[in-house]
């Protein structure tokens, strides 16, 4: 596994390939494959600039992505754009600054077709975990798989103090 900062610029278009084929298969299979690619090279490009930003990234045996984890510092303020709403919402002003602010967040995990049952999320969890005793991630409430991972793998769901959305948050255990 070989962990990249901004450097993961070099393999940018080797990533967004790898992120369109887990982030369009189901259950994303809603979105499409030209708007996924383009949206998601817009963020990695804004995102490796933020502050802790980090990379993990494994290749299976013939050199191609595997699977991968990116992540930054969680800053103040809280933003409310994306999902972060729905996380202000379901969990409340008091418990973001708790648990989240300052702590790793995981933007995004994603493990090839053929990498999985491997242990290859768990291991790319516990290396961002090992280098971020404080992290957290958020998923959506119809990725049932994805849940059912994260519940398996000892991440906890905080106490929603609002309205249930469509949105659920994890941290480290």
């Amino acid at each position: 596994m070989q962990t990249y900062g901004r450097d993961l610029l070099e393999i940018a278009d080797e990533l967004t390939t790898a992120y369109v084929e887990v982030f369009t298969a189901p259950p994303f299979e809603h979105r499409g494959v030209e708007e996924t690619r383009t949206a998601f090279r817009d963020r990695l490009t804004a995102d490796v600039q933020r502050d802790g930003f980090r990379a993990w990234v494994e290749r299976s045996d013939d050199g191609r992505i595997a699977g991968f984890l990116t992540g930054w510092t969680t800053p103040a303020p809280f933003r409310t754009d994306r999902a972060y709403g729905s996380v202000l919402e379901r969990l409340g002003a008091e418990q973001v600054e708790e648990l989240l602010i300052g702590a790793f967040e995981v933007d995004e995990l994603g493990v090839l077709q053929q990498a999985r049952g491997t242990g290859l999320a768990r291991r790319l969890l516990q290396a961002a975990a090992e280098a971020n005793p404080r992290a957290w991630l958020l998923a959506w409430n119809q990725n049932h798989a994805a849940l059912a991972f994260y519940r398996h793998v000892g991440w906890k769901e905080p106490a929603p103090r609002g309205p249930e959305t469509d949105i659920i948050v994890f941290v480290t255990p």
